[in-house]
């Protein structure tokens, strides 16, 4: 599978696979978000498995080399995202209690210590603003399993005018989400606990966007299907834009992985975009945000939403042909919610929600929705790579064990300028490989190529089956590279490894 799928449209681009570093871990977490320094030319990867942060020298882009590793283990359980800007690395430290506060912790670029913070509770993605003057983090802020102690999710912001090296909590500003509690929920929101949870506590921050001009913060609620828009100077939320539902009667998809086939056409199911990483980038002087629809439940053993459609209790008028929909082979597999979709409130579900959209989407300034790619990631894999199509991304030749989830289920996100054009690149964390698309027209992308370097050739116990389920994914402009075109930095959960592209 290994290569590009095509290179489309009026600006094609050509990718070239680089240096990789390689932890030989499976499935442990061992790379998950990749921030490279150009300065140092060094990339900085979360190593969950080790729960440090692997330091890797790119001053040869064909070759990296691990050269240290950051141990987290004096201020939490260990890193959950890293980040640089100006020499100074910043770690998101989850607490060893998961429901307490984290911390943000400063180094510089050769791992020596400068200084810690405190935060909010399971800070989970960390994010200096463009100007350096701030550093942000998003506090998820999850439950506990029993589903007894949910903390209030939360954004911290940094300021960084003193310097890192006398930075203090009184230097932490905290942006909360408290105002939802007494009024209704912004439309195309939602939220899901068992009753015992406020809004402020059911939100949970997942991921964060800076404007260029540093003034404001785009924050990915992924489990409340929303985007929350922050006023950074005031450290105030100005709006939380809900991003409603995708209607798959419109937007083709494959539900069933048990219909020995792909069979992606439309249902009577209503997709919850749900985004996981979020970026935005500028584009003739105007921002736009871009967004990666992944998808998650709340799946807790004191609390879950989770279920399948063929476990649902479907209304007779909503659904006519219910006994038909919920076969294995139909909709019955489709993993759905029971937190939403009984309108009416008489104990059975008039809608039915599935969690991801399959796709990415672009929303202005103001969080409205603009575009969004519609069934073009599955009916690309289909048409390229069928008999791999929607696999495991631990299984080789798991085709279609994915279409009753979430599909390819797109989750990293990363867009820059390559020659002049605009792109996003977005990471299929299940498939493998990453879609890349032409923003020139911001409200009409399109496709260029789809690249992946799985082998599902190899075995992914020996390590010999390339790159699987890339998390995290960073841009590395020309003038920042050590090759002087763009690059992209990958970093894949599943096979531990880091690997670099040069963009031309």
């Amino acid at each position: 599978m290994a290569g590009d799928v095509i290179n489309a449209g009026a600006h094609p681009i050509t990718i070239v696979p680089m240096g990789e570093y390689r932890t030989g871990m499976l499935d442990e977490s061992a790379a998950e978000i990749p921030a490279f320094d150009p300065v140092s030319k060094r990339i900085f990867v979360v190593n969950g498995a080790d729960k440090v942060v692997d330091i890797l020298d790119m001053s040869d882009p064909s070759e990296l080399t691990k050269i240290a590793a950051i141990d987290l283990s004096t201020w939490g359980k260990g890193a959950n995202s890293v980040a640089i800007k100006n020499g100074v690395v910043a770690v998101a430290v989850e607490n060893s209690d998961k429901q307490a506060p984290g911390q943000a912790v400063f180094f510089d670029t050769d791992g020596g210590f400068i200084s810690a913070v405190t935060v909010g509770a399971l800070p989970d993605m960390i994010k200096f603003s463009p100007d350096g003057k701030y550093v942000l983090v998003a506090n998820e802020g999850e439950p506990n399993d029993a589903f007894t102690n949910d903390p209030e999710g939360s954004v911290s912001i940094i300021s960084m005018a003193g310097g890192a090296e006398n930075l203090s909590d009184d230097d932490v500003r905290t942006v909360d989400f408290k105002f939802l509690n007494d009024g209704k929920l912004p439309h195309g929101m939602r939220t899901s606990n068992p009753g015992t949870s406020s809004v402020a506590q059911d939100v949970e921050p997942e991921y964060i966007a800076v404007s260029n001009d540093s003034k404001t913060a785009y924050v990915s609620l992924q489990e409340n299907n929303a985007v929350a828009i922050v006023d950074i100077e005031t450290a105030t939320v100005k709006n939380v834009a809900g991003l409603g539902f995708k209607d798959h009667s419109v937007h083709a998809f494959d539900a069933s992985d048990k219909d020995g086939r792909i069979n992606i056409r439309t249902w009577p199911v209503m997709g919850m975009f749900m985004p996981d990483t979020i970026d935005a980038i500028n584009i003739d002087g105007k921002e736009w945000v871009l967004i990666a629809n992944e998808g998650d439940s709340r799946d807790y053993d004191g609390y879950s939403e989770e279920t399948r459609v063929g476990k649902l209790t479907l209304d007779p008028v909503a659904f006519p042909t219910a006994s038909t929909l919920q076969k294995d082979e139909n909709l019955g597999r489709l993993k759905t919610t029971t937190a939403q979709g009984d309108v009416d409130g008489d104990g059975d579900f008039d809608v039915i929600y599935s969690y991801g959209a399959r796709s990415f989407s672009v929303l202005d300034a103001d969080g409205e929705m603009v575009f969004d790619s519609g069934d073009a990631f599955e009916q690309i894999l289909a048409a390229n790579y069928p008999n791999v199509f929607n696999s495991s991304d631990t299984e080789n030749y798991s085709r279609d064990n994915r279409s009753d989830d979430k599909g390819p289920e797109p989750e990293g996100i990363a867009s820059g300028y390559v020659n002049g054009t605009p792109y996003v690149f977005i990471g299929l964390e299940r498939q493998g490989g990453f879609m890349v698309y032409d923003l020139t027209n911001p409200t009409n992308p399109q496709f260029v190529t789809y690249h992946s370097d799985r082998r599902f050739s190899g075995n992914p116990e020996n390590d010999t089956a390339g790159e699987l389920a890339p998390e995290g994914l960073q841009f590395v402009d020309a003038k920042d590279s050590p090759t002087g075109n763009a690059m992209l930095v990958v970093a894949s959960e599943v096979s531990g490894s880091t690997k670099v592209y040069d963009l031309k």
